[in-house]
């Protein structure tokens, strides 16, 4: 793997507010509000680049769910 820090870190440094680990019900609702967008975005379309990003915020809104939502469980 050739990842090129210095373009990784500008690309994540515009990204940081808005994707991030939830640690509240405020975080929860703002991933949630963020996977929207970027669900209507995407749609269906698995080769769409934003595909793999909603993956991701999928994943670390149920990572808050079976954490913090126990009738989720």
């Amino acid at each position: 793997m050739n990842l090129d820090v210095s373009k990784t870190a500008a690309a994540w440094s515009s990204l940081v507010g808005t994707i991030f680990v939830a640690h509240s019900e405020e975080d929860y609702q703002h991933l949630v509000a963020v996977l929207d967008e970027i669900t209507d975005e995407v749609g269906e379309d698995q080769s769409h680049p934003l595909a793999s990003l909603m993956e991701i915020v999928g994943i670390l809104i149920e990572t808050y769910e079976h954490d913090e939502v126990p009738e989720l469980n």
